[in-house]
């Protein structure tokens, strides 16, 4: 299969803080020489512990590090297929369905918004592709005047889905989406994943720390561990035959795993 990202030897450090005039040129390295490529229509798991890295990979990829701090040194190379237009074929499904939503804005302006900044579609058209995707991920359209804070967790996570997709992306890039979610919302937020998934065609990057959660949804999996890729292969192989420390740990800390061996 085409590969639709090819990420080389990437690295990404952020400033340390200094009270003095001059910032040194030294720095935090928060991604150290990561290569992978994401192939055309498949899922690629990123899993790893909490500050390990897998946020600001995906922040690179997405070409938004600097938004937030302009002294962010990024190295290496990310190429994107001469098929992908940046804004508008990638989009990011965020990991905290309440904050990723802006409370002041209606349902309707929020999944729209994507659709001012990166199509010419008309009022009609745009008024119809909502309701479009609003159907896709279970969102009622007599919703569409709504607020966030009317809306369930599970519920605010299909609305950052229907955004994500809104645009008619190649990739999505899931931050944590089922993170902050109870277990039996979990599960119905995965199906939801892997049926759009397989609809529209795409390719996701699907990151966690929960390593059950992305033997459900991946096709192969990195493993990270402070900022770099120890392991990588198959989901499957990777679990049943670890050969990096850090994954068997990963592993063992799975209680169902453990049992199964």
């Amino acid at each position: 299969m085409p590969s639709l990202l090819k990420i080389k030897d990437l690295k990404v450090i952020y400033p340390l803080k200094s009270r003095t005039l001059f910032r040194s040129k030294t720095g935090k390295t928060a991604v150290n020489n990561i290569s992978f490529e994401l192939e055309e229509g498949e899922t690629l798991g990123i899993v790893g512990e909490s500050g390990c890295g897998k946020t600001t990979l995906a922040k690179a990829i997405m070409n938004v590090l600097k938004f937030n701090n302009p002294y962010v040194r990024v190295e290496g190379s990310i190429e994107y297929s001469e098929s992908l237009n940046q804004r508008q074929d990638i989009q990011m499904i965020f990991q905290d369905p309440y904050s990723a939503l802006n409370p002041r804005h209606t349902l309707k302006t929020i999944i729209e918004e994507p659709l001012l900044y990166c199509t010419k579609l008309s009022k009609v058209e745009r008024e119809l592709r909502i309701r479009e995707i609003m159907e896709k991920v279970g969102l009622s359209s007599a919703k569409l005047n709504s607020f966030p804070h009317e809306f369930s967790g599970g519920q605010r996570q299909r609305i950052g889905i229907a955004r994500a997709l809104i645009t008619n992306p190649k990739i999505i890039i899931a931050d944590e989406p089922v993170s902050a979610l109870d277990v039996s919302i979990q599960a119905q937020i995965l199906n939801l994943l892997n049926d759009i998934k397989k609809e529209f065609n795409l390719s996701m990057i699907f990151i966690a720390h929960n390593l059950p959660v992305v033997e459900y949804i991946s096709d192969r999996v990195l493993v990270m561990f402070r900022g770099e890729i120890v392991e990588s292969g198959k989901t499957g192989d990777v679990i049943k035959n670890p050969t990096h420390k850090y994954t068997k740990e990963l592993i063992s800390s799975v209680p169902e795993y453990v049992a199964g061996n």
